[in-house]
């Protein structure tokens, strides 16, 4: 990976930070389907559970008082662990933003194997005017960073004040003002789905703003 795009990947463990919680703990999509199938999955490894339960019991009767404690909590453990992604699933804000993180990731990753492909001696590949599509990605970046934050303080003050409108201030007319001579190149298709991510970023952060407004 070159150095001007080093560090710009939202990782999974940054996500989990500035979230409060990683994109493992909800269910994309949050459909009835997925809960559904989810539910399924939960129900299948809590007979493996009590199939376990059963034997050691079995096996070793005098601790059955432990063995059943120690099945309950896992019983408790899965089903918990269940209901919290549900709830946190119907978070679209929440949702919305890991999808545009996504999103964000998978340019950086174009990017790179793109890199790859020059680098092995392909230079038609090169991507002209860089500076400004990797300037372009480190102001979403800038404004994904905002956004999780934002939607974490909402999330965990009911009752947040809306004069910290501020923090919905964002860089999108900057992103705008940045142009380049021919859209049809490379760098032109990349930075066109860095301005859509940002747009999509800009609408997730009107909402969030409504919200706290609202509440």
């Amino acid at each position: 990976m070159r150095a001007d795009i080093q560090g710009l990947e939202i990782t999974v463990g940054e996500l989990k930070h500035l979230s409060g919680g990683g994109p493992d703990r909800l269910y994309r999509p949050a459909s009835a389907t997925k809960f559904a199938h989810e539910a399924l999955k939960t129900v299948g490894l809590i007979v493996l559970v009590l199939i376990s339960c059963w034997l050691l019991v079995a096996i070793f009767p005098r601790a059955y008082l432990v063995w059943l404690a120690l099945h309950l909590a896992a019983i408790v453990g899965l089903i918990f662990e269940d209901a919290w992604k549900i709830w946190c699933s119907q978070n679209k804000h929440l949702v919305n933003l890991f999808d545009d993180v996504d999103r964000y990731n998978g340019i950086i990753k174009a990017i790179e194997i793109n890199d790859k492909i020059e680098d092995a001696g392909n230079a038609e590949v090169k991507i002209g005017d860089r500076s400004k599509v990797i300037q372009a990605l480190q102001l979403i970046r800038d404004d994904l960073v905002r956004a999780l934050k934002t939607e974490r303080i909402l999330r965990e003050n009911k009752k947040f004040v809306a004069t910290n409108s501020e923090l919905f201030a964002n860089n999108l007319r900057t992103l705008n003002a940045l142009q380049i001579s021919d859209r049809a190149t490379e760098q032109g298709r990349l930075l066109n789905e860095a301005l859509q991510l940002a747009v999509g970023v800009q609408a997730e952060m009107k909402k969030l703003q409504s919200k706290a407004d609202g509440g």
